[in-house]
C-alpha cells in the first residue's frame, strides 16, 4: 500500500485563525479509496519550515504527498518556491500553467467579476512551477494545482480555498488517483453504549479488535458518569463493498457478544 502523507500550510491554521478542514476532508477521501494516510503536519508560511518538513516526508519514503495552501498570488503563498528547493529543482515559469491562469482571468473578465484579464506579476506568479512540474486545471479558481513525479515519490499541491481543493480533487486528480489506489470501499458504522468509564470499555475495544485485525475499532471519550454515552466506530475498507459489509457484520456481532458479557447495553440514540 502507498505510503500517503499531507502538509497543510498556513499561519492562519496555526494561529487558530482557520480550522483545517481540507486534511480531514482529503483524509475521508484517500479512505474511501482504499488508501491510508499515515501523517499529516501543520506548517508556517516559513520557507525553511516547509522545505524541512517535505525533506522529512520524502526521507521516509511517503510515496504520495499531498500539500495545502500557499498556491496564491502574495508573498506569503510559498508552497512552489519550498517544493522546487525540497526537491533540488529550478522555480520556473510553466507554458501550461501560465494558459490556465489567463484562460481563467479572461473568463472572469468577461463576466464582470475583475476589471482586466491583465497579466500582473501577482496573477503570472501562480503560474511558476517546480522545473518538470505539471499544472491541476483548478475548475473552481485561478491558481493551478501542481502534480511533480520523483522517483519514488509523487507531489500534489492542492489550493487551501476548500471549494477549490475539492474541485481539483475531485474533477481533476481521479484517473491519476487510479495509480495509487485500487478501487476499493470504505466504510464505516457508529454505535452507542451505555457505558460512564471508557477504561472499561478499553480492554473490551481491544479483545474485540484483536480477532478482527482488519477492523478499526475507536472508542470517542467525552467526560465520566453513570449516564455518559460512548460513541463506538467500526471502520473498514476493502476491494469490493459486499466483503467490506460482511467485515463489519461480523466484528459487530462480536462486540456485542462481548459487551452482553460485561454488563453494557448498546443504545441508538445519544
Amino acid at each position: 500500500m502507498v505510503q500517503v502523507e499531507i502538509i497543510a500550510i498556513g499561519n492562519e491554521l496555526l494561529n487558530g485563525e482557520v480550522q483545517d478542514t481540507n486534511t480531514h476532508w482529503l483524509c475521508q477521501q484517500i479512505s474511501g479509496l482504499g488508501g491510508r494516510v499515515r501523517r499529516a503536519a501543520m506548517v508556517r508560511d516559513d520557507p525553511a519550515a516547509i522545505v524541512a518538513e517535505l525533506r522529512h516526508a520524502l526521507a521516509r519514503q511517503a510515496g504520495l504527498l499531498f500539500t495545502t495552501g500557499g498556491l496564491g498570488p502574495t508573498d506569503d503563498d510559498l508552497t512552489l518556491q519550498a517544493i522546487a528547493a525540497a526537491t533540488n529543482r529550478d522555480w520556473v515559469l510553466n507554458a501550461e500553467a501560465l494558459a490556465q491562469v489567463r484562460a481563467k482571468y479572461e473568463r472572469l473578465a468577461e463576466e464582470g467579476s475583475v476589471k482586466t484579464a491583465e497579466m500582473t506579476p501577482a496573477r503570472q506568479k501562480m503560474a511558476y512551477l517546480p522545473a518538470g512540474a505539471s499544472p491541476l486545471a483548478n475548475p473552481v479558481g485561478a491558481a493551478p494545482g501542481m502534480l511533480l513525479r520523483g522517483e519514488p515519490w509523487t507531489i500534489i499541491s492542492l489550493p487551501g480555498v476548500p471549494a477549490e481543493l475539492k474541485g481539483i480533487f475531485e474533477e481533476t486528480l481521479p484517473t491519476l488517483l487510479t495509480e495509487f489506489f485500487e478501487t476499493g470501499t470504505y466504510l464505516n458504522q457508529l454505535i452507542i453504549v451505555n457505558c460512564g468509564d471508557e477504561s472499561v470499555l478499553a480492554p473490551i475495544l481491544r479483545e474485540v479488535s484483536s480477532r478482527h485485525p482488519q477492523v478499526y475499532l475507536k472508542s470517542h471519550a467525552s467526560a465520566f458518569g453513570p449516564e455518559v454515552k460512548f460513541r463506538v466506530t467500526l471502520s473498514a475498507s476493502g476491494a469490493a463493498k459486499s466483503g467490506v459489509q460482511e467485515l463489519l457484520a461480523a466484528t459487530l456481532k462480536d462486540l456485542d457478544q462481548a459487551l452482553n458479557e460485561a454488563g453494557i447495553s448498546r443504545d441508538d440514540e445519544l
